[in-house]
């Protein structure tokens, strides 16, 4: 099963989600530009690339930090709730006291997670939008 988002799905989220979010890195320390490594938050090397500031390296996110991102937004308004059901997974974004849901199926649940957040970033910003018109 997939563990953390790919580097396409890295570059859309880093435009906008808090890179501190971000519990991984595709890093190019070393390597080419077509065989990054993942490092981790917690790796030694990776505070040593973060402290150098290496600026081709892309922040990358796991099922853990994007469902963080995800409970974190609005928590007393919304609610993530990630299910598998009939080989695929089910993200529903629940709005309480209301019923509203938003409700993405995918493959797996990394897909599923950045498919959502993809698609709240596009509400929000089609708000911001409407609200100054």
């Amino acid at each position: 099963m997939k563990s953390y988002t790919d580097i396409e799905q890295s570059k859309k989220l880093a435009e906008f989600l808090p890179l501190e979010s971000a519990d991984m890195y595709y890093s190019y320390y070393g390597n080419s530009k077509y065989n990054p490594t993942i490092a981790y938050k917690g790796q030694q090397w990776f505070l040593c690339q973060i402290r150098n500031s290496l600026h081709d390296d892309i922040p990358c996110w796991s099922l853990t930090a994007l469902l963080k991102y995800l409970s974190e937004i609005k928590p007393r308004v919304y609610t993530p709730i990630l299910f598998p059901s009939e080989g695929k997974w089910i993200l529903q974004f629940v709005e309480y006291g209301h019923g509203n849901v938003c409700e993405i199926i995918n493959d797996n649940p990394i897909d599923a997670c950045t498919r959502m957040i993809l698609k709240l970033q596009k509400i929000v910003q089609k708000n911001l939008l409407t609200s100054f018109n």
